[in-house]
């Protein structure tokens, strides 16, 4: 499908659903709360319609693409915007942390091909770089993941990860008439602030993050038994740590809290 103008021909393979409405650009701008002295990491610029409103928003935008058939249009459209650096590179394959080292503290905004969206969380909550929110758009799915509570289907290590470190909301549904050309799933916009503090207070958040894995590793299991494949603990031992946390013995993984994880790394029976 070409666009009117440019003679720019949308690319399926790498997900390539642009957002041209200024007065949603604006609001999605307002909902990921950055202002003048802000810095933004831009991932998926696009035409830059976004990358425009950011810039005149903000201190700094650096703002990636991977796609170098959009690359001259951008140089063209950011020309009267020097607060903008254009990044040409795949995202999921970029030294972010050396690309961003410069930047200091730094907001994300993204819209990105919903296929990556579970790899390029990750690859964020995994950085050790100074993120102070993301808000990104995703598929309505990716979202309830990621927004997922204890008991719910979604819920799994996306959430647990995404709530340790962030407080994630469902900012916005934006219509699939919005987008050129339009997608064929619902979309949301998701904003991401950085907690303070981590959600839930852990003496080791390596323990923290692989008691959490081995809870959804095999969903049809009691957490016992998910205990007991992934330490090598025996019965009594992996029931006694779980009894001293007050979590039944039938309990299935999905169903524990983020506490009730924590509560497992402050009492680990330390048997390897």
């Amino acid at each position: 499908m070409k666009r009117e103008k440019n003679g720019f021909t949308h690319k399926h393979s790498l997900g390539q659903n642009f957002l041209t409405d200024v007065g949603l650009l604006e609001r999605l701008a307002d909902l990921s709360n950055v202002g003048t002295s802000d810095r933004v990491l831009e991932i998926g610029a696009g035409d830059g319609a976004m990358t425009k409103v950011l810039a005149r928003r903000c201190e700094k935008v650096l703002s990636i693409e991977i796609d170098e058939a959009l690359m001259h249009i951008l140089r063209v459209a950011m020309i009267h915007y020097p607060n903008v650096q254009l990044v040409h590179g795949d995202v999921m394959r970029l030294n972010l942390p050396e690309l961003t080292q410069e930047m200091g503290p730094f907001h994300v905004v993204a819209n990105i091909p919903y296929y990556i969206t579970t790899d390029l969380m990750n690859l964020l909550l995994s950085s050790g770089m100074p993120i102070l929110s993301i808000n990104l758009m995703v598929q309505k799915e990716a979202a309830e993941r990621i927004v997922a509570r204890p008991g719910e289907s979604g819920y799994g290590m996306l959430a647990v990860k995404s709530q340790y470190f962030y407080d994630p909301a469902i900012a916005l549904d934006v219509p699939s008439c919005m987008f050129t050309p339009p997608p064929k799933v619902d979309s949301v916009f998701v904003t991401m602030p950085k907690r303070a503090m981590p959600k839930v207070q852990v003496k080791d958040e390596a323990l923290f993050f692989r008691i959490a894995s081995c809870a959804f590793a095999m969903r049809r299991k009691t957490m016992a038994n998910n205990l007991i494949a992934a330490f090598r603990l025996s019965r009594e031992k992996a029931e006694g740590w779980l009894a001293a946390c007050d979590i039944s013995l039938s309990a299935r993984g999905e169903t524990l809290s983020m506490q009730d994880f924590a509560n497992l790394v402050n009492t680990w029976p330390e048997q390897k």
